[in-house]
């Protein structure tokens, strides 16, 4: 393996060997703290313009799968690539086994021109990204030892991250129990692509329904739909003033909304409400979330970077869920009940189906 560096904005340098792409990039150091599912993380385009550093130390001991697709849409991976700037691990299992491998993680990153770290001490790394906040870095592998000096690190939130993952053209899909020629009973739904990850579709899938997918930019004032539906992405939700308006539209003509993870987001600016960034984050599949009015706390799958501020929610808008460890907010609901939105991911993949309820929750109120 070759000498291989990551190296932070403020100049630190952590040592390693890499087992990815020789590709050099760059981009936003954030961390997961999930135990397995680094197939579904890599392929999530939330991930986009980030290297990620998984905090459990071994990974790659099941490889990579094969694919395997229903209405064109892998029900392995949760996109057709892989999104990530680049990967840290603190030890990468060459010799891999499970009986549907047909890769090691390796030589998928290395299809994928994605370059990845092994050796380093990803927990003293976790560490000061937890002290500090997420940083900008850089990985090193042809020019390992540069100077810092004439390293250039660019910030992807400055760029509009959900353009690039999107879809870019409309695009139907028909759920279980539906009938192309069954339009009376099949209830439509448009689903806003921001960055969707796979089983969102899956998901909604399995119940009597059309999904009428479109790019996030789409005029959706010429579309005919039941329900509106806003996903996952990358980056600042205020990079997507177009989406912001097609929401607060669709909210005006009181059509049912549901969204999820930048879908909250999205929902909370266009009714009003202000957004942070976290200072690291929320990414792993056991975050915890409380339903307030309730007794019950879901365990949840998470992948933001940013946060509605609960404090800025209008009148009629309410809190649904907040993050038992830091008090942020995770759900908010309006008053009537046909707008809603989640922070964490109710279709997991990976992590809990905890909360799966909240897509049937949207599908009865179309």
């Amino acid at each position: 393996m070759k000498k291989a560096q990551l190296v932070l904005e403020d100049g630190s340098r952590f040592e390693g060997f890499s087992f990815g792409s020789s590709r050099e990039n760059d981009g936003e150091v954030v961390f997961n703290t999930g135990m397995v599912g680094y197939n579904e993380s890599l392929t999530d385009p939330s991930y986009s313009g980030q290297i990620l550093v998984f905090t459990y130390p071994l990974i790659g001991n099941y490889g990579v799968p094969g694919d395997k697709k229903i209405q064109g849409i892998s029900t392995v991976f949760e996109s057709s690539r892989a999104h990530v700037r680049g990967l840290i691990v603190s030890q990468y299992c060459q010799n891999y086994s499970h009986w549907k491998a047909k890769s090691s993680l390796g030589d998928f990153l290395k299809s994928q021109k994605i370059p990845a770290i092994t050796g380093i001490d990803t927990r003293a790394l976790t560490k000061k990204l937890r002290q500090k906040g997420v940083m900008l870095g850089k990985i090193l592998i042809k020019n390992y030892g540069k100077k810092f000096s004439s390293l250039n690190f660019h910030d992807p939130n400055e760029r509009d991250l959900v353009k690039q993952v999107c879809a870019k053209k409309v695009t139907g899909y028909f759920g279980s129990g539906s009938l192309k020629n069954a339009k009376t009973s099949v209830k439509k739904i448009l689903f806003l692509d921001c960055g969707a990850k796979n089983n969102i579709f899956h998901s909604f899938l399995k119940y009597k329904v059309q999904i009428i997918r479109v790019p996030k930019d789409y005029n959706i004032k010429n579309q005919d739909f039941d329900g509106l539906f806003i996903s996952n992405g990358p980056g600042d939700p205020e990079k997507n003033p177009q989406t912001i308006k097609s929401v607060k539209w669709a909210i005006e003509k009181n059509k049912p909304v549901f969204g999820i993870c930048l879908g909250q987001q999205i929902m909370g600016l266009a009714a009003g409400a202000k957004k942070f960034k976290l200072k690291y984050g929320h990414r792993s599949q056991n975050q915890p979330c409380i339903e307030l009015g309730t007794n019950r706390c879901y365990l949840t799958s998470q992948n933001h970077g940013f946060c509605v501020d609960k404090k800025s929610l209008k009148k009629d808008w309410e809190p649904w869920f907040v993050n038992a460890n830091d008090g942020t907010l995770e759900g908010i609901k309006h008053k009537s009940q046909r707008f809603f939105a989640v922070q964490f991911h109710p279709e997991a993949t990976p992590g809990p189906n905890d909360t799966n309820w909240l897509i049937k929750k949207f599908v009865d109120i179309l």
